[in-house]
Formats: C-alpha cells, structure tokens, sequence
C-alpha cells in the first residue's frame, strides 16, 4: 500500500523470517521462512517485491526453473498488486499457489491484510 508504513510488529516478524531464511540450512526450512515473509508482506509493494528476489535467487540455487519462472512473473506483478491493494489472504508466493487464490493462512503470524484492503477482482 503506497503510502502507508508498515506495522512495526509486522515489519519485525517480516525480517525475522527474511533473516531466517537467508541463515537456515535446509533448503525446505528456507522456503518455510519466505513463505511466512511473504504472507506479511503482500500489502506493501517494495518487501513484497523483495521477497519475490529472494524465492527467484533460491530457485535458481536449486536449478528449479518452473519456480524461477513463476518468480519473475511474481516480481513483474508483486509491486503493482501491492500499490492497488489486492493482496489475496494467505497465498505463499510459490510458483504452485494461482497468483490470485488467497488460501488458509498459518494461526501464528500477526495479521497483515485486513479484509477492508482487499480489492475485490473484476468480473469476468
């Protein structure tokens, strides 16, 4: 959301998992860590593009091209999305999630996308 800061309980947890990410050993337990960065950052367009860098940068360590491509279409799209405040609750950032399914979100992060900023999506 342009404009608007993030929370600092939020941006907190956020570089915690960012950090944890960047630091754990495992691969599984690195995507663990930008998923959860990612279902905190989705409202604000510059963290959540920049978790998008990060999953593309492990991607491409794991020589996973279907999530490395699905990370570029992300980066392309995350900035933008964030900026007009469509942020589907829940949805991970993997290239296995629909860009625009919200799915169910983890009990334990604090909430970062209240319903009233959510952009309906236009009819088809």
């Amino acid at each position: 959301m342009i404009g608007r800061k993030m929370p600092t309980a939020v941006r907190v947890a956020y570089t915690r998992e960012m950090s944890a990410a960047r630091t754990a050993a495992d691969i599984t337990a690195r995507w663990h860590h930008l998923e959860r960065a990612h279902i905190l950052c989705r409202p604000w367009p510059w963290p959540h593009t920049r978790n998008h860098i990060e999953m593309l940068a492990l991607a491409v360590a794991q020589r996973d091209r279907r999530e490395a491509l699905g990370q570029v279409l992300r980066i392309l799209v995350a900035g933008p999305g964030s900026a007009l405040g469509y942020c589907p609750e829940g949805n991970t950032g993997r290239a296995t999630d629909p860009l625009t399914a919200p799915t169910p979100v983890p009990p334990t992060r604090p909430p970062s996308c209240p319903a009233d900023s959510r952009r309906p999506r236009p009819a088809a």
